[in-house]
């Protein structure tokens, strides 16, 4: 029963696995909604007078369901999937990365405290953000180079690495490739703001339970996910036009902060200009983190239930040993002897 008891609690990798491989299968299930809300995110007004223009296909886009029509008129289904390997490649790193960070930085508070309470809000937002910042200077160069290749049109699409040579020979150098890390860093809020949501509700809706119930682990992620986009949907629209090419009325010329994003959203589409794509974000987000969180419990049970199995098998095999060795001192075995 020790050990039992010892295996409730994964590794620092163990809870990275389980993050990562809930956040990859959560993003590929809704991937299309990562398109068009990015594509919607980057669609600005070439001047006061004329509509909105994409720069992938030179389409405006009203909504959504619009989006998806005119992206799969011009590209075919595949369009719905431009950049998919770079992307799950991005959120497969940066989910590995930051729940193994979290994971540290939370058993180094408790061991810190020495205690077993859960911390407040502003503590569990703090752990997040941390974990979140380490996350991004890691991971950062690959959602550069899938964002490019979702706001480019279908003829200048190019593959991972040619894309990253290309953002890498066209603008900073090698520098290229962290372009809009200050956002991210900023950004790293949102999910500290998800996680820490999700924890709290936890502990408040389902207080001293070890393992959710899929539809209560969805729920709890898809809640805490809204919270947290809503919050930052401004940062993410100017993230967006950070790494993406720069709208024609910049004449080619990149943005270098995200504050110069936001400006120019608002002197060309006023304040609302900051929430655009926040529709497909939100179920974007709400779908992928109710299925991140839910898959995340499963693969943490399912983890659980091994080392406890592997944990038993080792202890049948001492015991066998043990008794073997009991048995042969009192048959008086010379091995003892010696």
């Amino acid at each position: 029963m020790a050990g039992q008891s010892k295996v409730e609690a994964l590794p620092p990798w163990g809870n990275a696995i389980a993050g990562s491989a809930g956040a990859v299968i959560a993003n590929a299930l809704v991937y299309p909604l990562d398109i068009v809300k990015t594509r919607l995110q980057v669609q600005m007004k070439r001047s006061p007078s004329t509509a909105d223009a994409n720069p992938a296909d030179d389409q405006h886009y009203s909504s959504t369901v619009d989006a998806i029509q005119k992206i799969v008129k011009a590209d075919g289904l595949a369009g719905l999937y431009a950049g998919l390997t770079g992307s799950l490649l991005g959120v497969a790193s940066t989910n590995f990365a930051y729940f193994y960070w979290y994971t540290i930085v939370r058993t180094l508070y408790f061991s810190y405290r020495k205690t077993s309470t859960p911390p407040g809000t502003a503590i569990e937002l703090s752990l997040g953000a941390v974990a979140g910042a380490v996350a991004q200077l890691f991971t950062i160069p690959v959602a550069v180079v899938t964002t490019r290749q979702q706001t480019v049109s279908k003829h200048e699409r190019k593959g991972l690495i040619a894309t990253g040579k290309e953002v890498i020979d066209s603008e900073d150098g090698v520098t290229g490739l962290w372009r809009g890390l200050k956002a991210s860093l900023v950004l790293v809020v949102n999910p500290a703001i998800t996680y820490g949501a999700y924890q709290r509700l936890r502990d408040q809706l389902f207080p001293g339970k070890k393992t959710l119930r899929p539809a209560e682990a969805f729920l709890l992620g898809a809640m805490s996910k809204t919270l947290a986009t809503i919050a930052t949907q401004p940062l993410i629209v100017a993230k967006v036009g950070l790494q993406s090419k720069p709208p024609p009325a910049r004449n080619g010329k990149p943005f270098k902060t995200f504050g110069e994003v936001m400006a120019f959203i608002v002197q060309h589409e006023g304040l609302f200009g900051l929430f655009k794509g926040i529709g497909p974000q939100i179920l974007k987000g709400l779908l992928v983190q109710g299925f991140l969180m839910m898959t995340k419990e499963r693969i943490e049970l399912s983890f659980i239930l091994l080392f406890r199995y592997v944990r038993q098998i080792r202890a049948e095999k001492l015991q066998k040993l043990a008794d073997l060795a009991a048995e042969k001192a009192r048959q008086g075995s010379p091995l003892l002897a010696k």
